[in-house]
């Protein structure tokens, strides 16, 4: 565990649809590097020859976390920040972190170094938009269950309700990103 002078790591996290990757395409655009965590699984999945779809990747999910931990994902993650960190990077985008453990771990790894940013939607806007979206459009009744297995099994409702700021993804584009703007000013990212 070793603190890093002016190390600082933006921890996204919001339920499906509320807008992370939104969020995470702003920050990358003013040339802040990702850690996606989500990427991992897909990772894991082609070593093992796994193929991608919602039922595989569940099952998957359910899989690596009782195999490896619950924390599998968080493990990379700062393994993959150290690398940036060694390549003089000192700002960070995390991705896609979900259960209270991942978070636990991060905590624990930078202590300090954090800063957790909840993009939250109104439920009918996230569904609205998951229906419609180009990739892996999904109906409604996949969207509230897809909810209650990140709320109940993977415990994504704990660094949401945890979060340092939250930022309201109600408005247009520009109101998102004055919110995002304004989050990077407090905590001088």
């Amino acid at each position: 565990m070793n603190h890093h002078e002016n190390l600082k790591i933006i921890l996204l996290v919001g339920l499906t649809g509320a807008g992370k990757s939104t969020a995470v395409e702003y920050f990358t655009s003013k040339g802040i590097p990702k850690v996606y965590l989500g990427g991992f699984a897909y990772e894991i999945m082609a070593e093992r020859g796994i193929e991608k779809g919602e039922e595989n990747e569940k099952k998957f999910r359910v899989q690596i976390r009782e195999e490896e931990g619950a924390d599998v994902y968080a493990k990379r993650a700062n393994q993959q920040i150290q690398n940036l960190l060694n390549a003089g990077q000192h700002r960070v985008v995390v991705d896609g972190l979900y259960s209270w453990d991942e978070y636990k771990t991060m905590r624990h790894e930078f202590p300090g170094e954090l800063t957790t940013v909840a993009v939250v939607a109104p439920k009918k806007m996230r569904y609205d938009w998951l229906a419609h979206r180009a990739d892996r459009p999904q109906t409604e009744e996949v969207s509230h269950a897809r909810d209650n297995n990140e709320i109940e099994d993977v415990q994504k409702g704990g660094p949401i309700a945890a979060a340092d700021y939250f930022v309201l993804n109600d408005g247009s584009i520009e109101d998102f990103h004055t919110q995002l703007d304004a989050i990077v000013a407090k905590i001088e990212f």
